[in-house]
């Protein structure tokens, strides 16, 4: 089973890459023959904007508005990334068995369920919106999560005493992979919409629509984000006897929850928008970053994460 889930990791990562230069050939072609389409909102509920499935998304069709699946390259790109997907599934579950717990203990196996999460987020994302353009900024970091995860040890070993929880663990790391995730497609959106005005490219979404996915990745987020921040605290109180030690780990993830929450509240209270916002959503994940690379260079409790 380990060497199915190793076998599993990299087929993911290669496919990974595959889809990603499927994807970049795509949308090369197709923006030197596409018309730009124009996107304008219809309405907005709330301060969120409704958004339809624009022309726009699938440029590679060629059939006009109301189009809904690409062709070519693209298309092979989103059927790779389905696949890398798939395998990643495998190979996670592959070494769920091996283990008896969830593969959530070290950086290796964290480093492969980030990557999941991410691409879990922008599978949902490109099915929901056809913005397929973010595969151009989710695949290369999940890619690399990939890579990482096969530079270093993957050895299988005992728990230690603090993380012999597997519910907890379960629970805890679970919520944090799929908000890393959301937070991966709403840092992807943010910066296409910083990009947007300076590249005339025709395959690229309306910043209107890249404002929307950034907003609806970060209200999946940050629900995640707190449900991982409670639980880490009780998970606390289990094994080492009080809530919040103000860890390295800890303080990076309170730290990534409060810029996610600033960005909320200025949305929701503000109806902030624009450049701003797409800031905060870029410092968000870098946050993101810093919480699970910052055990590397600070010691704590989660030095063995």
């Amino acid at each position: 089973m380990f060497d199915i889930s190793q076998y599993c990791l990299v087929a993911a990562a290669i496919l990974v890459a595959v889809a990603l230069v499927a994807k970049i050939i795509g949308f090369a072609r197709s923006s030197e023959r596409s018309p730009d389409h124009a996107y304008s909102a219809t309405g907005r509920e709330g301060g969120v904007l409704l958004a339809e499935r624009p022309a726009f998304a699938s440029p590679e069709t060629g059939h006009g508005a109301g189009s809904g699946e690409p062709h070519g390259f693209i298309w092979y790109g989103s059927r790779m990334t389905w696949l890398a997907l798939a395998f990643l599934t495998a190979s996670l579950a592959a070494r769920a068995i091996v283990t008896g717990h969830g593969p959530f203990t070290n950086q290796h196996e964290f480093a492969v369920s980030f990557a999941w999460g991410m691409l879990v987020a922008y599978v949902w994302v490109e099915y929901r919106y056809k913005a397929r353009t973010l595969a151009l900024l989710v695949l290369p970091i999940a890619g690399a999560m990939l890579l990482y995860a096969l530079s270093i040890d993957s050895e299988v070993r005992p728990l230690m005493p603090a993380l012999q929880n597997n519910f907890l663990l379960t629970l805890h790391v679970a919520t944090a992979v799929l908000a890393y995730g959301g937070a991966a497609v709403s840092f992807a959106a943010a910066a296409l919409y910083l990009i947007r005005p300076h590249v005339k490219w025709n395959g690229l979404p309306s910043r209107d629509l890249l404002d929307e996915i950034g907003y609806r990745g970060a209200l999946f987020t940050y629900p995640m984000l707190t449900a991982m921040l409670v639980l880490g605290a009780i998970w606390a109180d289990i094994a080492w006897g009080r809530y919040w030690s103000w860890d390295p780990k800890e303080t990076a993830s309170l730290v990534t929850w409060l810029i996610y929450s600033a960005y909320l509240h200025a949305r929701v209270v503000r109806d902030w928008r624009g450049n701003k916002a797409a800031y905060l959503l870029i410092l968000g994940f870098a946050a993101v970053l810093f919480t699970y690379y910052g055990n590397l260079f600070f010691e704590g409790m989660h030095s063995y994460a």
